[in-house]
């Protein structure tokens, strides 16, 4: 059982990885400054998630990259 719990896991913490490079690469295309304050400071990667992201799929990347990782860390420690 604790197999099916780490696959789980690592599925759900790579969907928020690859949230998370999205968010990162509209950043990117929006300021170089705010892409590398973004890489560097989760607090600004959150910032920039709620009020300057305009992307057509915000909210999925949003809770992508957030509860993403949450579900990860969750079911991690639901395997041991």
């Amino acid at each position: 059982m604790q197999i099916i719990w780490h696959l789980l896991s690592a599925l759900a913490g790579l969907a928020s990885l690859v949230c998370w490079v999205i968010v990162l690469i509209e950043m990117f295309r929006d300021e170089l400054w705010k892409g590398l304050v973004g890489l560097l400071c989760g607090f600004y990667m959150l910032y920039y998630c709620l009020f300057e992201l305009e992307h057509e799929y915000k909210w999925p990347l949003v809770l992508g990259v957030f509860g993403g990782g949450a579900i990860s860390a969750g079911l991690a420690a639901m395997a041991r």
